[in-house]
């Protein structure tokens, strides 16, 4: 395991203040499956949002399909319509920049938005695509070996692990 601590909780309190200024009358939380869904969903409660938060999947459109496949984690849900809509899309971890690419070909699938925006809560770098968050709780540097995934407990509070990699 890795040194590097990171509270999650924290930065969950980081990214509900920071997303205040982002939104609009017309801003709807969708949430990349699962983290992200996780972010929306407790965001969406805690912000007093009417409606649902949306989720949505990259399974489909991520340009490692063939090795990867359909994740067991969950579908695209969005209960609201996309078109016209200011998205703000909420992800747990943003590194290269391939899972952001495949939900937003994924939501285009849906319908088109009037704007959509990008928020998670931690940036780690190392992207591969010219893909950057509006807002990011918190930036750190992994070596690309690691992997940083976000939890959630029973009781919906969340915590980080970090796979030491090989």
């Amino acid at each position: 395991m890795s040194s590097l601590a990171l509270d999650a909780e924290a930065l969950y309190a980081e990214l509900l203040r920071g997303v205040r200024p982002l939104l609009t009358p017309d801003t709807r939380l969708v949430g990349v499956v699962s983290g992200g869904q996780w972010l929306a969903q407790r965001l969406q409660g805690d912000l007093k949002l009417p409606g649902q938060a949306g989720a949505i999947s990259s399974a489909m459109h991520r340009d490692d399909y063939a090795k990867r496949g359909l994740s067991a984690s969950g579908q695209t849900a969005l209960p609201f319509d996309i078109d016209g809509a200011d998205i703000l899309l909420l992800d747990d971890v943003l590194y290269t920049g391939r899972t952001v690419r495949a939900v937003v070909n994924e939501l285009f699938d849906y319908g088109r938005p009037a704007r959509v925006r990008l928020a998670v809560l931690v940036d780690r770098g190392g992207r591969q695509l010219p893909v950057a968050a509006e807002y990011a709780a918190a930036r750190v540097a992994l070596p690309a070996a690691q992997s940083l995934r976000l939890a959630r407990e029973a009781d919906g509070r969340f915590s980080f692990g970090i796979d030491p990699g090989r």
